[in-house]
């Protein structure tokens, strides 16, 4: 049996991530924060004081990876953990003035990978790739 990389999706894909994982980390780590993080700050920029279940949902991510990221990002000043108003067991995941303040320049940076990664694209050709990735992610999270 032979294996084909450069034409396997999964291996397409994983190479990808590191791609993108690697030029976020470049634009973001002025900021004073990394590509880990991300996803839970898009998140909590979002929405901002969310339980660690609700943010461990919400991305799709183990509850070992969400702790170990929060424990990271409350050392870096990024997040404060405040009591939660109605369970004495939960605590709330709070942005702090600092995760606040890179917000715009963080979404810069995110928005200025993505433009370098996809510029041989057309529109119709972004959409559709966006799109294809969605469809995938969906079908792969029902299995």
């Amino acid at each position: 049996m032979t294996f084909n990389h450069s034409k396997s999706a999964g291996y397409l894909v994983n190479h990808i991530a590191r791609l993108f994982f690697e030029a976020l980390r470049k634009e973001i780590d002025p900021l004073g924060i990394v590509p880990g993080q991300f996803p839970a700050l898009l998140a909590l920029w979002q929405q901002d004081g969310q339980t660690q279940r609700e943010l461990v949902e919400k991305l799709d991510v183990e509850q070992a990876t969400m702790a170990n990221t929060l424990n990271r990002m409350e050392r870096d000043g990024l997040i404060q953990r405040r009591d939660h108003p109605t369970d004495g067991r939960a605590k709330v995941i709070c942005l702090t003035e600092k995760a606040r303040a890179i917000r715009d320049d963080a979404y810069v940076a995110a928005s200025s990978v993505n433009d370098t990664a996809l510029a041989g694209f057309s529109p119709e050709e972004r959409e559709l790739f966006i799109t294809f990735m969605q469809r995938v992610i969906r079908t792969l999270q029902k299995t």
